[in-house]
């Protein structure tokens, strides 16, 4: 793979590793440029990797046996971990959003420590992390007019008094804002720590990087994704408040 997509790559050509998007390549499409970067080649090896890995754990489950076992096991764990955090932070509206939430969670936890495996993490790309900000924010939205009406959202506007408007639409369109900022930054910062490990100590960095990575990659990633999907829980659910 070109353009140092990965650090093993980069390191065997001895050029400085870093982790800023770079074009791979590039194409006309009606007259405008397109160019095909590290972060969609990257985002296309972690959807791959998700689809055959759910793929794989469909076809385990409809043979599921009674006792679980091996990859059995492992694919109910994390289903029962997912319900479980959603039903905690959902309570009785979980049933609608288990999938969303299961499946937005599992992406950015696993493009979070793609970085582990010598990727640029797809969400250190803030036209990755911006969508799944709007994604929350029209879920919001929907679920405001679908559960309080259209009165309900205008007084919700109105709230406490009606000059008070533009200050509560402006908190609103800081919604999905702030969410992907939030895990946009984090992760990035992660990534540009290590860029410098690499960058400056060179040969030097061999072998005790890794736990720089544990920590940037697994913990905060982890962390990371957690809050996003707590936030888009708690967000959903004050949407859907009748009150």
């Amino acid at each position: 793979m070109g353009a140092g997509l990965l650090l093993s790559e980069a390191e065997s050509e001895g050029t400085a590793v870093d982790f800023m998007i770079k074009g791979i390549f590039s194409f006309k499409l009606g007259g405008i440029t397109v160019w095909i970067t590290t972060t969609h080649v990257c985002l296309l090896i972690v959807v791959l990797t998700l689809t055959i890995f759910a793929l794989i754990a469909n076809h385990k489950m409809k043979k599921a046996s009674e006792v679980p076992s091996g990859l059995q096991n492992f694919i109910e764990m994390i289903v029962d971990l997912l319900d479980g955090i959603v039903k905690g932070g959902m309570g009785k509206n979980a049933k609608g959003f288990l999938n969303y939430i299961g499946t937005i969670f599992i992406f950015i936890l696993f493009s979070n420590i793609s970085g582990l495996l010598g990727l640029r993490p797809p969400t250190a790309d803030y036209g990755v992390t911006l969508p799944l900000g709007l994604l929350t924010f029209t879920l919001i939205f929907v679920n405001k007019l679908r559960y309080q009406k259209v009165s309900g959202f205008i007084k919700g506007l109105c709230d406490p008094w009606p000059f008070w408007a533009p200050i509560n639409i402006i908190g609103d369109v800081a919604v999905p804002i702030s969410l992907s900022l939030r895990l946009f930054a984090n992760v990035l910062s992660g990534t540009v720590m290590m860029a410098l490990v690499y960058g400056l100590l060179k040969w030097v960095a061999v072998f005790w990087p890794a736990a720089l990575h544990v920590y940037f990659d697994l913990f905060s990633g982890a962390i990371q994704t957690y809050v996003f999907c707590m936030l888009t829980m708690t967000y959903i659910n004050d949407a859907m408040t009748t009150e």
